[in-house]
């Protein structure tokens, strides 16, 4: 099977999490992408949805899904979205779509996170995939040099010579070469660095469900 096709799988898999009649928070990237689409087709048994991107709200609308503001919603059912890494422990490595601090935020007030990637995505230990860490512009360098302290390489993500911009306004720094044995520890050490909006570790609040796609099927996990 190809990596689109494992996720396709995975996102149909979710559908099952997917209650009648509620709001759902549904996050960014490719696999979401195809989450969105597979939700497209049961659209009339929810309420909506709370989108954790403008990219996630303009594919939901296209579907003709309700796509509502965080703050008119008091909690969310589940929140169904993808991850660049995650371990057996459900802890996550998020933000290779530039969507993390909106994901953590929506994530938050969910009553359950389920995770869908493909089985690639499964590894012992996080950190591998660059961290990512989104930052206030003018809080760049400083938070470069802090996150270079910590025994990282941070790099400014940038395309066509310009930094990258976050729904939210600001920059995102790249962390390579960091062995994360102890995710939870590390995302509020970096958290208190003045400067960073967010990290894209997901270990607080990681998932309760992993829905992983394989050449055998989807394989469940619960954390």
């Amino acid at each position: 099977m190809t990596q689109d096709e494992l996720k396709q799988a995975v996102a149909r898999a979710a559908i099952e999490y997917v209650p009648a009649g509620e709001i759902i928070g549904v996050g960014t990237g490719s696999t979401a992408n195809f989450f969105i689409d597979e939700l497209g087709k049961i659209k009339d048994r929810i309420k909506g949805a709370v989108a954790s991107s403008e990219a996630t709200a303009t594919r939901l609308r296209a579907h003709g899904i309700s796509v509502l503001d965080l703050n008119e919603v008091e909690s969310l059912s589940v929140y169904i979205d993808g991850a660049d890494e995650i371990t057996a422990q459900g802890a996550m490595i998020k933000g290779g779509g530039a969507a993390l601090t909106r994901e953590k935020i929506v994530a938050s007030v969910a009553k359950q996170f389920v995770c869908i990637a493909d089985g690639s995505k499964l590894v012992d230990v996080l950190g591998a995939f660059p961290l990512p860490v989104e930052v206030i512009p003018m809080a760049h360098a400083a938070v470069a040099r802090a996150l270079k302290a910590l025994g990282g390489e941070p790099k400014l993500r940038a395309k066509d010579g310009q930094p990258v911009l976050t729904d939210n306004g600001c920059y995102i720094l790249d962390v390579s070469g960091l062995r994360i044995a102890a995710p939870a520890e590390l995302e509020n050490r970096i958290n208190n660095i003045v400067g960073v909006v967010t990290v894209g570790l997901f270990a607080q609040r990681g998932a309760n469900v992993g829905l992983l796609g394989t050449g055998e099927g989807v394989k469940k996990l619960t954390f």
